[in-house]
């Protein structure tokens, strides 16, 4: 329960489960709990932790057994590949129903002969199979082979963020920002599959033609240093905001102008989806999930992953068209309001709890 996408799904997850259907809680196989972790301790949701050894930790399965049978476990919800490994091995000859959800893929992605035998084996032990974009899905068929059929879709969903409108305009106090001035950003951690360095470079031929445009990269992480040099080499530093790691950056998203995502891999990326609540443009590669939110045209642009020119290009139209980044902050709104929130999600998987149990 660190901080990171699959950890606030299943945050988010726990907040719209039904009380009255289902009592929740939380196995993690690695220690320590994270900050999502804690947060929901505080709110009453129990919360325990195993310690996974290097390597087929075989007495983990005896841990997670052994946990199943004392607080009489009904469904199993496995998230990522490691936990439905397992959650799988630890479930087998007991009544509880086994429930997994891919999040994310590697990049590149790419399968094993080991996979290829114990997958579908694996998938004959459990109730239901889901994934959180149609990327995902495909990704699960051809890197793990497992049976398109037996998936569905379920894409991840958030509350709505509601940002300060005063704190916004401390913020823009704070860091110099003209009145219109447009101002782009992104909230990731600095990773090389985040594909920052693209942003910057894009950024940069931005200023050539709106040299009072803004960019607010928030987060930190082991790119960080590289992505300061090229924003001094590109003499871009006093035009990027570097604002390191923001715990809740709800009032720095509210302050960008256009949301941006320039990343190699994804999933469904939740600061998408945050951005979305607030009605915020996006530009976006078509990578993973990306193009399953974004709809290109509509309420944002989605370009080739990894191509500069068409990235760049993408960020200039909606510099020079204030009618079109209005048209699409509001198309952006709608599309989150009917298909990306987290009481969807939660209903979703409350029918999947369910049905599996013959309810």
């Amino acid at each position: 329960m660190r901080i990171g996408g699959t950890e606030q799904v299943i945050k988010n997850l726990i907040e719209a489960t039904d009380i009255r259907q289902f009592n929740s809680s939380i196995l993690c196989i690695e220690q320590p709990v994270g900050p999502f972790g804690e947060l929901l301790i505080n709110r009453g949701i129990k919360v325990d932790t195993l310690q996974r050894k290097s390597g087929f930790d075989r007495a983990l399965i005896g841990e997670i057994r052994k946990y199943i049978k004392q607080h009489n476990i009904d469904v199993i919800h496995c998230h990522q590949y490691t936990p439905w490994v397992y959650g799988v091995f630890a479930s087998l000859f007991l009544k509880v129903k086994v429930v997994f959800t891919e999040h994310g893929r590697f990049y590149p992605d790419s399968g094993s002969v080991k996979r290829r035998f114990i997958n579908p084996l694996l998938s004959l032990f459990t109730n239901k199979i889901t994934a959180i974009s149609e990327a995902t899905k495909q990704a699960l068929v051809e890197f793990e082979y497992l049976n398109a059929k037996s998936i569905d879709i379920v894409y991840n969903g958030i509350a709505p963020l509601k940002p300060e409108s005063n704190l916004i305009s401390e913020l823009r106090l704070q860091y110099n920002i003209e009145h219109d001035s447009v101002v782009f950003g992104t909230v990731a951690r600095l990773d090389p599959i985040k594909n920052q360095c693209l942003l910057i470079k894009a950024f940069h031929q931005v200023q050539t033609q709106a040299p009072s445009s803004k960019l607010i990269i928030v987060g930190d992480g082991e790119e960080r240093e590289v992505l300061e040099q090229l924003a001094t080499e590109l003499d871009l530093i006093k035009s990027i905001i570097f604002t390191g790691y923001i715990t809740e950056p709800v009032n720095y998203m509210g302050l960008m102008d256009v949301f941006l995502l320039p990343s190699l891999s994804e999933g469904t990326s939740m600061t998408l989806l945050e951005a979305m609540s607030l009605g915020k443009p996006c530009v976006v590669t078509n990578a993973g999930g990306n193009p399953e939110v974004i709809e290109n045209n509509y309420n944002g642009f989605v370009t080739p992953n990894n191509e500069l020119q068409r990235f760049a290009d993408s960020m200039l139209e909606l510099v020079k068209d204030k009618g079109l980044r209005d048209k699409f902050g509001e198309n952006s709104y709608q599309r989150f309001q009917d298909v990306f929130t987290h009481k969807m999600m939660g209903e979703s998987y409350m029918k999947i709890y369910n049905g599996v149990n013959g309810r």
